[in-house]
Parts: C-alpha cells; structure tokens; sequence
C-alpha cells in the first residue's frame, strides 16, 4: 500500500532554512506528481508545491513562491521541500501528498515552528 513518511522538521528562527524529506513507497514513484501541503492550528489545509512525474515542473503558493523549492530524487523514491527565509506565518505541520489510483495518500506530517 502506499506508505508516505515525512521527516526534516523542527524548530527554526524566523530567517532560518529547514531541508523536509518525504519518503514514499508502495507505488511507482517516479509516474506521479507529488505534493507537500501544510496545515497550521485553526486554518485549513492548503496547497505549498507540487512538482510533476518525469520533467519535474514545479509550481508553487503565491506565498511561498520565491522562497520554497520543490524537488524530488526518484531514485531513493524522495520528495524534498527547501524552505528559505521561514517566516513565522510559515508554521504548521506539513504533509506530502500523493495521488494513486484516484485516492488521495497522506503521510502523518512533520510540524515546523518558526519562532524567535
């Protein structure tokens, strides 16, 4: 079954940089677009990046466009989300996504706190 494992979080100053990993299995990776989405208290889920299968275009939230970059290793079956300049808006937990056979995978997500 797919299985999404998040990891890379933790607790940064406004400014910092933190590296998230996202490890997947249990589906041919490299076929599918991925996405990391974040969730902070009280708010809804919303969209950060997506990056497509095989010629890895990326696309990104307005508010994070610029400072966040997508990528992905299909090799090791990772998708990894760069994040510059965090801001304290930036905090919440971030999960990836991926789509397989028309069902939404989630994994448990990985909290990131951006405070001074």
């Amino acid at each position: 079954q797919v299985k999404l494992v998040e990891s890379g979080g933790g607790l940064v100053q406004p400014g910092g940089s933190l590296t998230l990993s996202c490890a997947a299995s249990g589906f041919t990776f490299r076929s599918y677009f991925m996405r990391w989405y974040r969730q902070a208290p009280g708010k809804e889920r919303e969209l950060v990046a997506t990056i497509t299968s095989a010629g890895g275009l990326t696309s990104y939230a307005d508010s994070v466009k610029g400072r966040f970059t997508i990528s992905r290793d299909d090799a090791k079956s990772t998708v990894f989300l760069q994040m510059n300049s965090l801001k304290l808006e930036d905090t919440a937990v971030y999960y990836c996504q991926a789509i397989v056979g028309g069902l939404a995978s989630w994994g448990q997500g990985t909290q990131v706190t951006v405070s001074s």
